[in-house]
């Protein structure tokens, strides 16, 4: 059980915090997609993949002191963000967990929009079809945020990037 708030612990500590809870959810998902061992399932949500676990999981976290969230405000919105505290880095350095954390391959992520990542989760999430079918899903799933086919070109070619 602690290894699974291990790992969300290191990827957070990797990142040096992360600002979104979309983005959160879309950087985990990406990177169970890449082969690192999440536990968390996802389902298709309204903005792509969303994990109720790891929803849970990081509200435990917060519980436990080891992550510290603070609603910042925005112009009309609020976003969350996500730091390890002091107790949280005890954790880590006793913590049951085998998972070692590409610091380049997470700070790529944390520096892309959550819209973006928002994109190339969706894409992976129908990674079962051929590329013209996930073109195609994306365009009928994702019909309001109106990605153009740039976009999706940017899309693949940075999954092409992050899977190398």
């Amino acid at each position: 059980m602690l290894e699974n708030h291990a790992k969300l612990v290191k990827v957070i500590a990797s990142t040096d915090g992360i600002i979104g809870r979309k983005k959160l959810q879309k950087i985990i998902f990406i990177l169970k997609k890449l082969g690192y061992r999440f536990e968390e399932k996802f389902t298709f949500h309204f903005y792509g993949p969303y994990s109720e676990e790891l929803s849970l999981r990081m509200e435990e976290l917060t519980n436990l002191g080891f992550i510290s969230e603070m609603k910042e405000q925005k112009s009309n919105y609020y976003q969350y963000r996500y730091e390890v505290t002091d107790r949280g880095r005890q954790f880590l350095e006793q913590a049951p967990t085998k998972l070692t954390v590409d610091d380049e391959l997470t700070a790529l992520l944390k520096n892309q929009s959550s819209r973006f990542l928002e994109l190339v989760s969706t894409m992976l999430y129908f990674d079962h079809l051929d590329q013209e079918e996930v073109n195609k899903k994306v365009q009928e799933v994702k019909k309001k945020s109106n990605y153009t086919e740039a976009d999706i070109d940017e899309a693949w070619a940075f999954i092409h990037q992050i899977s190398q």
